[in-house]
């Protein structure tokens, strides 16, 4: 049998994405107020790989990566989303329900980038209250590498240089 052991502490992120700029200062109020101080954003990088969102959210879209400096329980994915999607209700146009900003929720640790998601897939693991966990990029080779299943903009070359410098940022912390 195995000993249990305590894993060390993850660095929560989102990747925040939005056609209205204006509304990002508002909903990091509402992140931080969570999920406490943002220790790292990125620039606001242009979102081409997909039309997926825009009939949703209009064109023009642009995401931004945040991450937070208290570093959490990887256990706390599962609630770290359900609190992302009632920010994302609460921005939500108010007589469509359509919604003006997407927020993934995840965690960035030495080994891999995890996201949480509303579906199901052969690649996911259920975690509770219908959300689920998917390892979106692992670290190997010194630098974060894309799965089969990755998402196109997350196996962008501006995107890894992200994830990179982020776990950069978690490894100085857990090493202070």
């Amino acid at each position: 049998m195995g000993t249990i052991t305590v894993p060390a502490p993850v660095k929560a992120i989102i990747g925040v994405l939005t056609g209205d700029a204006l509304l990002l200062p508002t909903v990091y109020q509402e992140l931080t107020a969570q999920l406490g101080h943002i220790d790292f954003t990125s620039e606001l990088l242009p979102f081409t790989s997909t039309t997926y969102y825009e009939a949703e959210m209009g064109r023009g879209l642009q995401r931004q990566f945040i991450s937070f400096e208290r570093l959490i329980d990887a256990g706390t994915l599962a609630e770290m989303k359900l609190f992302t999607n009632q920010v994302e209700q609460a921005f939500a146009e108010e007589k469509t329900s359509r919604r003006r900003v997407n927020l993934d929720a995840g965690y960035v640790c030495s080994a891999k980038l995890v996201l949480a998601s509303t579906k199901d897939h052969a690649h996911r693991i259920y975690l509770r209250a219908g959300i689920y966990a998917e390892m979106t990029l692992r670290f190997y080779r010194k630098t974060f590498q894309p799965w089969e299943w990755s998402y196109p903009d997350y196996r962008s070359p501006d995107y890894i240089a992200i994830f990179n410098h982020i776990r950069t940022i978690y490894r100085e912390q857990l090493n202070a």
